[in-house]
């Protein structure tokens, strides 16, 4: 599990669109906010790499569909290197793109939509350099339920190993499992708190010691792993 930002300093942040003037825009948008830095840019999936690299940013806004190494492949070989690696959050122009979903499977964080607003954009940005939640519940439940419902790639069907995670799921304990299935349908720290009836600093305990055992970086990981590895049955409860 990567650590989040350090709080006394401004969130870096790397941008990578294969359009120039897209680029510029988000970037001069998130340079606007005193606790953003834009440290690089980068117009494909090679530059974004490079640039995570040489940078270490805590985050890439990221372009799914660019020439040569697409935002996908990027995603995959950035969220792979180093013990904290930066989150991504995925730009898309549709929200329920099925590249969507292989991104979230290559490591993403989150998605976001290019016709945002910058309200919204600058939200995600902190919520997921933060790690702690995920983005708009309705739209974040619709997702899952999608993601649940996308039947695996030949590739996957394939492949008879269990989930990497699937062992690991066993040293969680009761109370740890319940959080994970709450988690997996979409609930936000206080939804979930209110089921349980405990406080939201409780449930984030919970949460922070599910993703350390289960060696996950965020809450978006926790929801495709509960789902890939047979904890979560799509269209019901866990198992």
């Amino acid at each position: 599990m990567s650590a989040g930002p350090d709080p006394s300093r401004p969130i870096r942040i790397v941008v990578a669109d294969d359009h120039p003037v897209v680029r510029a825009a988000f970037a001069t948008l998130l340079d606007s906010q005193p606790d953003f830095t834009v440290v690089r840019t980068a117009g494909d999936g090679t530059e974004a790499v490079l640039a995570c690299r040489e940078e270490r940013p805590d985050l890439v806004l990221m372009d799914i569909r660019m020439p040569g190494t697409d935002g996908i492949e990027a995603t995959r070989q950035v969220t792979a290197e180093g013990p904290h690696p930066p989150r991504v959050l995925i730009l898309t122009t549709f929200d329920l793109d099925e590249y969507v979903y292989d991104a979230l499977r290559a490591g993403a964080s989150g998605f976001l939509l290019k016709e945002s607003t910058a309200e919204r954009l600058f939200e995600a940005v902190r919520v997921v350099a933060a790690g702690d939640a995920l983005l708009a519940p309705g739209v974040t439940r619709r997702l899952i339920a999608e993601f649940a419902a996308t039947p695996p790639r030949a590739d996957q069907r394939a492949d008879p190993r269990p989930h990497p995670a699937a062992e690991r799921l066993r040293t969680l304990t009761p109370r740890e499992t319940e959080v994970l299935l709450l988690v997996a349908e979409g609930l936000s720290n206080p939804e979930v708190a209110a089921r349980l009836t405990v406080t939201e600093e409780t449930v984030k305990t919970h949460v922070s010691r599910i993703l350390a055992k289960l060696g996950l970086r965020d809450r978006t990981q926790a929801v495709v792993t509960a789902y890939e590895s047979g904890l979560v049955v799509p269209g019901g409860r866990g198992r």
